[in-house]
């Protein structure tokens, strides 16, 4: 890998890690069309620890407030009905299904779901899945003719069932095309939570996972087309870059809908379907062998 092609990769997931589009189909299909090898899983992980450690700076008050009550209950200094030391455990136990899958499904997630036809497939779905979700907590905000204004769900009203449902849907995105972001947040929506809820919980959700990812596949960094240095050069990137897309996206959803990134989901993913279709594309563009 270039350095030239480490620093569009980076950039490339510092724009997309926070929005609801994707950042490993980002890089998986960035490569395809410029013609590069796949960064593979391992790069994508490594990178990601990049935007993470963005989050953690974002949010870093809530972060240090959360770790500390959580700790305090665990000895008695701050109740266990304590609201952030309750979110302390929602975020472990909301990491128990990507945690799970992310092991379990490795070779997989390193395979078979880096086609492109898979990820074309994931974009439209998920894109409508998200519209959908949009759409409710639209309804739900304004209210209508006939209807009055619903008041949504806030992270004061997260249980472990939520939790759960939360983490199986951030898991959903061990498939590139999902998006993690894009996968909670609807799952947020659905269950009635508020745009900024939904999304907050769901960056906070996103820490342990990837940083315990990025760890995991260090090992594997420096192997094959992809050196150690261009990998350490584009999670640099991806920092700088997502720490600014963070804070824009951040006030965005507070006055925005999602439909923008809906429509783009959906006509990447059939863009993707008619270059596959019409042999412009293979499905394993930049894969060993292709």
């Amino acid at each position: 890998m270039s350095w030239l092609e480490s620093f569009i990769l980076g950039l490339v997931q510092g724009l997309t890690e926070f929005l609801p589009i994707s950042s490993s189909a980002h890089l998986r299909l960035t490569a395809a069309f410029a013609g590069w090898h796949d960064p593979g899983a391992a790069f994508t992980a490594i990178t990601q620890i990049g935007t993470e450690t963005a989050v953690l700076i974002y949010f870093r008050k809530d972060i240090g407030r959360i770790v500390s009550a959580w700790f305090g209950s665990l000895i008695g200094k701050v109740p266990r009905s304590d609201h952030d030391a309750q979110m302390g455990w929602l975020v472990i136990v909301g990491s128990i299904p990507i945690g799970v899958l992310g092991v379990t499904l490795k070779d997989q997630i390193e395979g078979p779901f880096r086609d492109l036809r898979l990820i074309a497939t994931t974009l439209i779905v998920m894109g409508i899945v998200l519209g959908v979700a949009d759409r409710l907590a639209a309804r739900d905000e304004t209210g209508g003719k006939h209807r009055a204004v619903r008041e949504r769900k806030s992270l004061k009203d997260l249980g472990v069932r939520d939790g759960l449902i939360y983490g199986v849907c951030q898991a959903m995105a061990l498939i590139p095309g999902v998006s993690r972001s894009g996968a909670t947040i609807s799952g947020g929506l659905l269950m009635g939570y508020t745009r900024e809820s939904a999304a907050r919980y769901s960056f906070l959700l996103a820490i342990p996972a990837v940083l315990a990812s990025g760890a995991y596949e260090l090992k594997d960094a420096g192997e094959g087309h992809v050196s150690w240095g261009p990998t350490i050069f584009a999670t640099i990137v991806a920092f700088v870059v997502g720490y600014a897309v963070i804070a824009w996206f951040m006030k965005f959803i507070t006055t925005k809908s999602f439909m923008p990134f809906v429509y783009y989901r959906i006509l990447l993913g059939i863009v993707l379907f008619v270059l596959v279709g019409v042999g412009e594309l293979s499905p394993h563009a930049g894969e060993s062998g292709d």
